[in-house]
């Protein structure tokens, strides 16, 4: 970095002028060659030319003008301006008798170096040389030093020096000790450190506007918006006009505040103020952020467009917005124009990072190769952010193996790229990958930190490993971790570990008035996922009671609970809730009432809802899809899975298994096995166990279970799970192949043993049995009375005026049961007189 002249700017340092200073230790000066250096950097009758130059008057002409003599301050400026400190300093060291003025440009000269520490150094070595006492500009250089390091200690330190020496600090100095305590206090608890910083700022003889500058950007860092924007009202009362800087500093009050008035008044002062306002690159970016902050994309691209000049920071803050806002499309376009454009504009790694968070959030793989594709054509694919990023956009893209290529192939990683690998391999289903990668992190001597913590509750929640979450559980108390969001992570793991008790301990562990939206919903969705309703509306009763108001995320954990308990007036109740809240457009609750309705037996009101959703996503789709499938209509199913396809969209493994659901459901073979052939071939999702069951269960409902058998004959082993044998074996007691049906139930049998095999013993029983081979449906039952395993009881409900009514088998625990069971024989004899006779194949 070069040390620039003095201009016009909002720094707290400003620069002494160049220009020569007259010094009485000119003649005692000795510019020798250095030590260790056999080439003189100066040449040794430099002080015997200055000084014949000075007494006889004697100037060199060029073009007729006279040439003024180099200083020693002048070289050793040209040196900093070329990044050659250490040559100065050596220069310097020579010098017997520095001038402050050459003490000023060292402590400068490493300050525009980002040599902040040594200037500190050269400040501290020239207070104890007693010969020469620092002057205003020291004090402003070695202030600004404090404050890039961010060192209070030494701040406070130049502070008391300046209150001794007794010198008038001038706004030089004030502006820099401003600076300086703003700085350096902004990581500290915000009211003292505000009382501070005021206090300075009121001691102030006179203020100029780089001192309300300050102020307003003080305001801002410590999150005081509202202090801000009246600092900045009170600068123009007192008839200081602010610069573009100060603009710059105040349009993030109105971001913060979420005001559209107090937005547009300050960007009508800066049309006030003119063109030279208006054109300022710091402020059309800062006003472009402003209003993307705003969510006011028009006014945001209006300033975009009418800008005279863009720089890469202003493409960067426009397609910064509309990612930001969830207008993916509209940003990589915006991302291809500047790509257009790059022989006038230099393209950095902010582009291309929004560039692929777009990506992300369109799923489009081919998009996302382009990309990497292009970063290693310029070169940029080396810088460890953008690797990060792109292993992060491969993952959201479905597509881990390229994820982890890069991951792999990274040369250097930091704690970012572990989490983010990590994260990946756990939001792509494959947990104990991810929690592998954990243990190999360690040995790689990497700390795991709230990010790692938060990917391997989520794997355990995944696995519902209740030994992995303890001990993480068990990790955060022992190393007294904190982090936000973490008794909700902890919630979900003991919840969907089945550990609904341990999930209630942590969520009443903590104060009524310190439970956030995330641990209410957690707390709600837990018992849900539990099969817990009551539990789950006694939660939302409580949180309502307690005035925290449901957000989106509430209703979308609730409406399952609705479903489940099969009351569509509660689910209906919720919905208006909803619409009356202005949730009902949240892509979350609306795919949630798209699956409340739909399991509610309300396929109508679920396509209705479908249709008025403003923002789908591929569970939305699904939801919709699956939805279609369950209630008979497969053809609707599949024309709606193709339109998603055709938009463009890269489907995943939930919507082709909603796909393929819907075709098992609805006796579509040929469709379905369509669908499953694209899935890996022209999407390249891999297929998983659920999807494998799927299609057993589409030829198998279809008659066809010989092919379903060679099908499942030919599944990987890793796959070869009880879920597919056990739909291949409903298939062969529906369609009577009781021979194949044997050879199904003895593989099940030998895959796994305890309660998973109960359903399987009674299935293979009533194949015995209708085929009528008693002896082996007695040892069936004889079998599964020794192992002690009992089939899992049945239930049924009905709601009557807002109240579930649940009934299980032999049930004699309802207050009515007697009248249920006189009504239930008068139907039967009055079947019977009708001619009807039972079933025994379904």
């Amino acid at each position: 970095m070069r040390l620039c002249p003095t201009v016009m700017s909002s720094s707290a340092l400003p620069l002494p002028h160049i220009r020569s200073f007259s010094t009485t230790q000119s003649n005692s000066y000795s510019l020798s060659s250095l030590p260790g250096n056999k080439i003189p950097l100066v040449s040794p009758q430099l002080d015997q030319q200055c000084s014949s130059q000075d007494s006889n008057k004697h100037h060199h002409f060029r073009n007729n003008f006279p040439q003024k003599p180099k200083t020693i301050r002048y070289r050793f400026s040209q040196l900093c301006r070329k990044g050659q400190t250490n040559i100065a300093r050596q220069l310097f060291d020579s010098i017997p008798k520095p001038t402050t003025v050459l003490w000023n440009t060292i402590i400068i000269g490493y300050i525009c170096n980002n040599l902040p520490r040594e200037a500190i150094v050269l400040y501290s070595k020239m207070k104890s040389s007693h010969e020469h006492q620092p002057d205003p500009y020291t004090y402003s250089s070695v202030l600004k030093a404090c404050a890039e390091t961010k060192d209070l200690r030494i701040g406070k330190a130049v502070h008391c020096h300046i209150l001794r020496s007794g010198i008038y600090p001038g706004r030089i100095v004030y502006n820099s000790l401003l600076n300086m305590y703003a700085t350096c206090l902004s990581s500290f608890d915000a009211l003292s450190s505000c009382d501070l910083v005021k206090r300075v700022f009121n001691s102030m003889p006179k203020r100029n506007v780089v001192a309300w500058n300050i102020m307003i950007s003080w305001y801002l860092k410590t999150e005081s918006p509202v202090e801000g924007l009246v600092h900045f009202v009170m600068m123009l009362k007192m008839g200081i006009k602010p610069t573009p800087v100060s603009f710059v500093h105040v349009f993030p009050a109105a971001s913060k505040l979420q005001d559209f008035q107090i937005a547009d008044v300050l960007y009508g002062i800066v049309i006030k103020f003119g063109d030279e306002y208006i054109n300022d690159l710091f402020v059309v970016s800062s006003a472009i952020y402003m209003y993307a902050e705003l969510g006011c994309l028009v006014d945001a691209r209006r300033i975009f467009d009418n800008s005279l000049e863009r720089n890469i920071e202003i493409w960067n803050s426009m397609i910064g917005g509309y990612v930001q806002n969830n207008y993916a499309i509209e940003a990589l376009y915006l991302f291809l124009e500047v790509l257009k454009a790059q022989d006038d504009i230099a393209i950095d790694d902010v582009s291309f990072l929004s560039a692929l968070t777009a990506t992300s959030q369109l799923q489009n793989l081919g998009f996302a190769q382009q990309l990497h594709t292009s970063l290693i054509k310029k070169s940029l694919i080396s810088h460890i952010i953008i690797q990060n990023a792109i292993v992060s956009t491969y993952s959201k893209c479905n597509s881990i193996s390229d994820s982890f290529q890069v991951f792999n192939g990274m040369q250097e990683r930091d704690l970012v790229s572990w989490n983010t690998m990590i994260s990946a391999l756990v939001q792509n289903g494959m947990d104990v990958e991810g929690l592998m990668l954990v243990y190999e992190m360690q040995a790689q001597g990497f700390m795991i930190d709230s990010i790692t913590v938060a990917a391997i509750l989520s794997a355990a929640s995944n696995l519902r490993d209740q030994d992995v979450g303890k001990q993480t559980h068990a990790y955060l108390i022992r190393h007294k971790i904190q982090f936000e969001g973490m008794n909700s992570y902890l919630i979900d793991m003991y919840a969907k570990s089945g550990m609904v008790n341990a999930a209630q301990a942590v969520f009443d562990l903590n104060c009524s008035n310190d439970k956030d939206q995330a641990m209410w919903n957690a707390m709600i969705s837990g018992y849900t996922h539990n099969g817990l309703l009551e539990q789950s509306f006694a939660i939302l009763r409580q949180m309502l009671v307690q005035g925290v108001t449901p957000t989106a995320v509430t209703l979308a954990s609730i409406l399952p609970a609705s479903s489940q308990s099969g009351s569509l007036a509660l689910g209906k109740a919720i919905h208006g809730f909803a619409i009356r809240n202005v949730l009902d457009d949240n892509v979350f609750v609306s795919s949630a009432l798209v699956d409340m309705y739909s399991k509610s037996g309300s396929i109508h009101y679920a396509e209705s809802t479908f249709k008025k959703s403003p923002q789908k996503n591929s569970v939305t789709y699904a939801n919709m899809i699956l939805g279609y499938g369950q209630h008979g209509m497969g053809e609707k199913a599949v024309v709606l899975f193709n339109s998603w396809r055709d938009c463009g969209f890269q489907p995943d493994g939930v919507l082709f298994l909603a796909a393929l659901s819907a075709c098992s459901y609805s006796g579509l073979v040929t469709e379905g096995l369509q669908i499953f052939e694209t899935m890996k071939r022209d999407y390249e999702v891999q297929p998983s166990m659920e999807h494998y069951a799927c299609v057993v269960d589409i030829l198998g409902r279809a008659g066809k279970v010989v092919e379903a058998y060679m099908f499942v004959k030919e599944i990987n082993e890793e796959c070869n799970v009880l879920g597919i044998w056990g739909s291949l074996l409903a298939s062969c007691r529906i369609h009577k192949n009781f021979e194949l049906g044997k050879v199904v139930a003895n593989k099940l049998l030998s895959l796994a043993g305890g309660d998973k095999t109960t359903g399987y013993h009674v299935l293979l029983s009533n194949i015995y049995a209708a085929e009528g081979n008693w002896e082996y449906v007695n040892r069936v039952r004889k079998g599964m009375k020794e192992k002690g395993l009992t089939k899992e009881v049945g239930c049924s409900w009905i709601n009557i005026s807002g109240i579930a009514h649940c009934f299980t088998s032999n049930d004699e625990a309802h207050p009515v049961c007697c009248e249920t069971y006189e009504m239930l024989g008068n139907l039967s004899s009055n079947m019977k007189d009708a001619g009807y006779r039972p079933s025994l194949g379904l």
